[in-house]
């Protein structure tokens, strides 16, 4: 009898035990939601780079690379065609990228060689060590959202650029540049290839045109839950072509890069 009244009294302890964790919950205090964050990280690559360049192409395979490991709204590659290796002027057919405002990029930040680049404006260095400045700068939290509106004229080819910035939640007082650069995708022209040879028909993107807002940029302070709205405009010349030119645009300070953007001139989604 003992044995039956000890087997007995441990099924009804297992029965009470399954039905007490079944007990209903107020729906109020069944989960913690985790906010989501406010903003993607994304990375900035400044590529200085040639078109007598012999190396080059491969620290653009690089970018490529990188692009679809993370996606291309993560990675923004520019492509500053500047220094001894660089290509001025041209022809129509074949146009110089090379340009006055890439050459002072190419100085400022001291470029020993080409291809060399620099990361989220963490320091010059060779593309070989690209990835792994990609994966360290992915590590760390994004400060601040930014958005493109991008309003352009085909008649007039003026170009208004609408950028908002705001701050994610918790954080107040970011401050630092925002610059706003001008990148063609899609410009066929010379390149001098890794085995020597001169490709006449290379296409170049993420090329570097021009800064909209000074060279250095321009002063923002942005508050906790207050966006933050600037407007610029632009005359897009005439030897671009307006549907592969993009607007990059990014906040900087000491630290770096704090975060960045690419929006094109003209929604091409629907075509």
């Amino acid at each position: 009898m003992k044995l039956r009244n000890i087997v007995y009294s441990a099924a009804m302890a297992a029965v009470a035990i399954f039905f007490g964790s079944c007990t209903p919950i107020d729906e109020d205090k069944r989960l913690i939601e985790v906010e989501k964050p406010q903003a993607q990280r994304a990375v900035l690559i400044e590529d200085f780079t040639g078109q007598w360049c012999p190396n080059c192409p491969n620290a653009a395979d690089e970018t490529e690379s990188l692009m679809e490991t993370y996606g291309s709204d993560v990675i923004i590659p520019v492509a500053i065609h500047s220094g001894p290796q660089g290509f001025p002027g041209g022809t129509d057919d074949m146009p110089g990228l090379m340009t006055d405002l890439g050459n002072t990029y190419y100085n400022a930040y001291g470029i020993e060689y080409q291809p060399q680049g620099v990361v989220d404006k963490g320091g010059k260095q060779a593309y070989t060590a690209w990835a792994a400045s990609v994966r360290n700068e992915l590590q760390k939290t994004a400060l601040l959202s930014i958005k493109i509106d991008n309003d352009y004229s085909e008649t007039t080819r003026q170009l208004t650029i609408q950028t908002t910035l705001e701050s994610v939640k918790g954080i107040e007082g970011v401050s630092g540049k925002l610059q706003l650069w001008l990148v063609e995708d899609g410009i066929k022209s010379i390149q001098v290839m890794p085995d020597g040879s001169y490709n006449q028909a290379y296409i170049h993107n993420h090329v570097f045109r021009d800064a909209v807002n000074g060279t250095w940029g321009e002063d923002v302070s942005l508050s906790e839950g207050i966006p933050t709205e600037i407007k610029h405009t632009y005359a897009i010349p005439s030897n671009w072509k307006p549907n592969h030119v993009s607007v990059v645009a990014f906040v900087y300070n000491d630290s770096g890069v704090l975060q960045v953007a690419k929006k094109a001139i003209i929604d091409n989604s629907s075509n």
